[in-house]
């Protein structure tokens, strides 16, 4: 037998399918029985004619074909949010690997520009000095300057 819980609960959903199934019912039939199953089955009986047993039957499936629509309602939910973090564990993986391929990158132009620098000064060693001498001379004069002006 349906229970009353189940009833109020899918209460519009029942009502659509009832009307469909016994169209000689009204709105204002259905708004009388709202919540009681005892009164439903009664009203469905005198409006039409039709078996307590047969509309007890038919009450029971729709409950139970509306507790499996809300089943498989939950179980598609938890499919996609199972999809979803497949996808983000995807992007991430994706986003790890090319912020690696970045480091790779940038490690390696470092590297050769080092050692493109260091083949230069062991290929002109006097012209280094004196580059290196003349960058410091205008670091202290910017120093002292800047020291002086304070």
């Amino acid at each position: 037998m349906v229970n009353q819980q189940t009833l109020q609960g899918n209460w519009n959903e029942i009502k659509g399918k009832l009307k469909s199934k016994w169209g000689q019912l009204t709105n204002d039939d259905l708004q009388q029985a709202h919540g009681s199953v005892d009164q439903l089955v009664g009203l469905i009986q005198r409006t039409t004619g039709e078996a307590r047993n047969s509309v007890e039957h038919f009450l029971e499936e729709l409950t139970s074909n509306g507790s499996s629509t809300v089943g498989q309602a939950a179980e598609t939910a938890k499919e996609y949010a199972h999809q979803a973090m497949e996808s983000v564990q995807d992007t991430s993986k994706r986003a790890a690997e090319t912020m690696r391929r970045g480091y790779d990158q940038a490690s390696d132009s470092v590297q050769k520009g080092y050692e493109e620098a260091e083949q230069m000064i062991k290929q002109r060693p006097g012209e280094s000095v004196a580059v290196c001498f003349g960058v410091g001379m205008l670091v202290g004069v910017v120093l002292g300057l800047a020291v002086r002006g304070r």
